[in-house]
Formats: C-alpha cells, sequence, structure tokens
C-alpha cells in the first residue's frame, strides 16, 4: 500500500475523498499516465475499491468525466459495464466512482480477440443509440480547431503541414448528426474480465459523430488485422462511417495527435500521429 498524503491531491481534494469514503483509506496504487495532471487513483475504503480522479483548475477532462456519468453512463451501468459514480465535486475538479475490476485489454492477448471486439462493439452501439441531434456547427469548428493545431508548436514536416491546411481550409461543413461519444474508445480504456468487456474512462466525454470513436481503432488495431474491424462491426451492427467524411475524422484526428503528442513530450505516440497524418492524407489523393 502507498502512503495516502502521497496521493499528490491538494488538501480540498483528499477532505471531500474522506468526506465521500470515510477516512479509514489505503492508496492502492497510483494509475495516472503521468503526461497531464489528472491523478487517477486506486483507494481502498474498508474491504471496497474506488477510483479517485482528480486535476488542477485548468484541466477539463475531469468536468467531462462528471457529465458522462452525470448524463450518459446509464445504458452501460444498468448492465454492469462501467463505473457507478459516487461522488464529484466540480470546485475541486475531482470524482470518485466504484473500481472496475479486470484487466487492461491493450497489452494482452484480449487485445487482438475477435471476442472482446465484437463485446467492445456493442457496447458502443449501446451508448451511442441513447440520444441523437442534429448540430449544425459541429463539422465547422472542429476543423477550425484543428488548422488551430497546425499553428501550435509541432514536427509535422512542411509538406504535410501544407496539405493538410489545403484539405481543411477546402473542406465544406455541412450539418450532422451527433451522439454521446467516449472520445478515448481503444483498448487501453476497455476492462476484461475473462467474460466481460466493460469500459473506463470518460474524459474526453462529449456530443460528436458516432464514426469519431472509431478512429483510433482504424489506425492501431484494425490497422493490420482487419479480421478484428469486421467482428467489432458484428457486434456495432450497422457502420456508422460516412465515406464523405471519414477521411476528414482521420485527417482531423492525425493533426490533433501528433500536435498533442509532441506537446507532453510522448515521442512514440507523435510518430503514430506522424504516421496517421501521412495515411490520412492518402484519402485525398
Amino acid at each position: 500500500m502507498m502512503e495516502w498524503a502521497a496521493s499528490g491531491l491538494s488538501k480540498s481534494q483528499r477532505d471531500f475523498v474522506v468526506s465521500m469514503l470515510g477516512d479509514d483509506l489505503d492508496l492502492v496504487s497510483d494509475m495516472s499516465w503521468g503526461q497531464v495532471d489528472t491523478r487517477v487513483l486506486r483507494v481502498m475504503a474498508g474491504t471496497e475499491h474506488f477510483v479517485v480522479k482528480a486535476a488542477g483548475p485548468s484541466n477539463h477532462h475531469i468536468g467531462r468525466e462528471i457529465s458522462a456519468h452525470e448524463t450518459a453512463t446509464g445504458p452501460l451501468l444498468s448492465r454492469d459495464l462501467c463505473a457507478r459514480l459516487v461522488g464529484v465535486a466540480r470546485g475541486s475538479n475531482i470524482l470518485v466512482t466504484t473500481f472496475v475490476r479486470g484487466e487492461l485489454v491493450e497489452g494482452t492477448p484480449a487485445e487482438l480477440s475477435p471476442e472482446v471486439q465484437a463485446q467492445a462493439g456493442a457496447l458502443l452501439r449501446a451508448f451511442h443509440s441513447q440520444s441523437a441531434r442534429l448540430d449544425d456547427e459541429y463539422e465547422a469548428r472542429v476543423t477550425h480547431q484543428a488548422l488551430q493545431r497546425l499553428s501550435q508548436d509541432h514536427r509535422i514536416p512542411y509538406d504535410i503541414e501544407d496539405r493538410a491546411r489545403e484539405i481543411l481550409n477546402g473542406y465544406s461543413p455541412h450539418p450532422i448528426l451527433v451522439v454521446p461519444t467516449h472520445g478515448d474508445w481503444q483498448p487501453r480504456n476497455w476492462v476484461f474480465d475473462g467474460t466481460k468487456v466493460r469500459v473506463i474512462d470518460f474524459g474526453r466525454f462529449d456530443y460528436r459523430p458516432a464514426a469519431t470513436d472509431l478512429c483510433r481503432l482504424a489506425v492501431q488495431q484494425w490497422r493490420s488485422m482487419p479480421s478484428l474491424e469486421i467482428a467489432f462491426m458484428s457486434g456495432y451492427v450497422d457502420d456508422p462511417r460516412d465515406p464523405e467524411v471519414w477521411g476528414i475524422d482521420l485527417l482531423r484526428e492525425a493533426v490533433g495527435t501528433a500536435v498533442w503528442a509532441h506537446r507532453v513530450g510522448d515521442e512514440p505516440f507523435e510518430q503514430q500521429g506522424q504516421r496517421m497524418l501521412r495515411e490520412a492524407l492518402q484519402h485525398f489523393v
């Protein structure tokens, strides 16, 4: 066990956790990624395990995760497929949830299991299907954001940057259907107990087109094993990708990945973002 005093939380955040779980607390493990200031802690109170997520006042991921748990996890929670919210303090940028037992899928044989992919597809379909609305501004907004990111510090080669700008500037945004999305749907956020796949980490939750939740799988696991894509779609049922928008989805995702990874110093992820950019541009040859 780790000392609770070593949690890295502020005093107000520690006090909030105690108010939720009591003062008989043990810090089991620190599960933080370490790239941003988000703290992800596994805590034991008595005999039960919980997850505490907290960050500084400028971090918006905690707020998104709180919103997801308060408004959008019902279809998953009713089937025991995600954590249950225990308590939140938006002013202190912190939440407490139950702990989802199982092994992270990424890096295990389950990552390349068709059955796991099919379950993940069905799970995502349940999440997406709970609501939908037409958004007149989404496409213009995220295209503008991608162009803004290209103006930030990055190591994208000039010719690739110029081509990406040309495509993004030439894109004609239109109204598009948006649904509740996870924002980081991939095996590092799936937990498998040998029977069921469950989902964790809603820190990128937002309303987006359903297809955007497929971007990370498409450029990672599905890239070398198309059979996994087929398995996933057997669970999801209908492919949500619009052929006219999918290339732009991948391009915007690639720009965001390459720029963000460079900013936080994650060189392997930055290299993946650079590869994603090259491959996304092939949709516009």
